[in-house]
């Protein structure tokens, strides 16, 4: 039998080349998981800029005349009066010029299928000079209105809408309740007592 003889060096190489394989396999461990980490942190922002897009609301577009107010319009709460409702209030001019042919439009709502339909109510008088006011109303059955809003002032040169800010105006009244006569028909003949032993009747 060959005994085969010690090598100390060969030893040596061995460990060292285990020792380099171990160390290449910590590195490529830890490149690993960095490059996961990296992903995972990537795909996490990705998500929230996406959650953050789909619940951004869309900018508010003005479509609406821009500047400063021109009229300031009072609107009254619809007052009712047998079975008519009267809508109003009245347009005071705020600017320094005079506005013309002014107009109140307001949205209706329909009582019987809450369709909505526009109104537009001239001002009167015609012509506002700065600080003048003029006022606005209509009447039509109570049943066929619902509710009732603001949309937009108009004015000359060709009924075009103008800035404007608004108040709420009066409290609606109360509708007043006719007093109403009931006359009672006596029974019996004239002169004789309507309870009597030969006619009883209840007392309440």
């Amino acid at each position: 039998m060959i005994n085969d003889p010690f090598h100390p060096e060969q030893a040596i190489a061995r460990e060292q080349e285990s020792n380099k394989r171990k160390l290449l396999a910590v590195v490529c461990a830890v490149a690993v998981t960095a490059v996961l980490l990296v992903g995972y942190g990537y795909i996490r922002k990705y998500h929230a800029q996406k959650v953050l897009t789909n619940n951004t609301p869309p900018p508010v577009v003005e479509t609406g005349p821009k500047g400063p107010a021109l009229a300031h319009v009072v609107i009254d709460e619809p007052s009712l009066s047998k079975g008519m409702t009267t809508i109003g209030g009245v347009v005071k001019n705020i600017s320094k010029q005079e506005l013309t042919n002014l107009s109140v439009v307001i949205e209706l709502r329909r009582r019987k299928d809450g369709g909505l339909e526009e109104t537009v109510l001239p001002v009167t008088p015609t012509q506002l000079q700065p600080e003048q006011e003029g006022s606005y109303s209509v009447t039509m059955p109570a049943q066929n209105v619902a509710s009732i809003r603001l949309v937009g002032v108009k004015a000359d040169p060709q009924s075009a809408l103008i800035a404007y800010s608004s108040s709420q105006g009066k409290k609606r009244t109360p509708e007043r309740l006719e007093p109403r006569t009931v006359v009672v028909k006596r029974s019996g003949k004239p002169g004789e007592f309507l309870n009597s032993p030969d006619n009883p009747g209840r007392v309440p």
